[in-house]
């Protein structure tokens, strides 16, 4: 009779240990997981950025034609477009450092483009350029893509910072380094109000 007592014991001990097992390996899964899919969203808003960037040096060449007194404004659009460029390379969405640089530098970009857009206002042969109207078209098209995946990404990075932070799970997550995520924040009242750059 005491042998079975032991040998239930132990069973009793070995189902609670693989149950403890299964629970563990449950969470630190979908750690990774939610991580994968904040980091998948990271990479959307990744090519969105490639993509202003890209339009950019197109849209002040296209001004630079009319907007002759205007050069300190087109050059700080470049040089912010740069800096913008240069903080996206190499972004890790895991490095809140980088991520608040890239945030910061894209605000900038944000703020020099509003200033740019407004100015050009003031030229309607500018407004009336076919090159600039489209490539004013695809810079907003490319503001809303930006928006969205931003907001993808903010999603996912909540969703994995909670499951990071909730009993007991946040056991799981410090004892196997899974560190928070940086949500990719508006940090700039400009950046804050949307910059209109359509030309009728």
């Amino acid at each position: 009779m005491g042998s079975a007592i032991i040998i239930i014991i132990v069973l009793v001990v070995v189902v609670v240990l693989v149950v403890g097992l299964l629970w563990l390996m449950a969470q630190y899964n979908g750690l990774v997981k939610l991580r994968n899919r904040y980091r998948n969203a990271f990479a959307q808003i990744d090519v969105q950025l490639k993509r202003r960037h890209d339009l950019i040096p197109n849209l002040v060449e296209t001004a630079k034609g009319y907007m002759k007194h205007e050069r300190e404004t087109l050059e700080a659009v470049i040089q912010a477009r740069n800096a913008a460029e240069s903080a996206r390379q190499g972004v890790s969405p895991d490095d809140a450092a980088q991520m608040g640089a890239l945030m910061s530098a894209e605000s900038g970009l944000g703020s020099v483009l509003g200033r740019m857009f407004a100015l050009s206002e003031a030229y309607p042969d500018l407004k009336a350029n076919q090159n600039m109207m489209q490539l004013s078209e695809e810079l907003t098209s490319t503001e809303n893509k930006v928006s969205f995946s931003r907001q993808a990404y903010n999603d996912s990075v909540t969703v994995y910072n909670t499951k990071r932070e909730v009993f007991p799970t946040n056991l799981i997550a410090g004892s196997f380094n899974f560190g928070p995520a940086t949500l990719f924040e508006v940090s700039t009242p400009e950046e804050r109000e949307r910059v209109d750059v359509k030309f009728d």
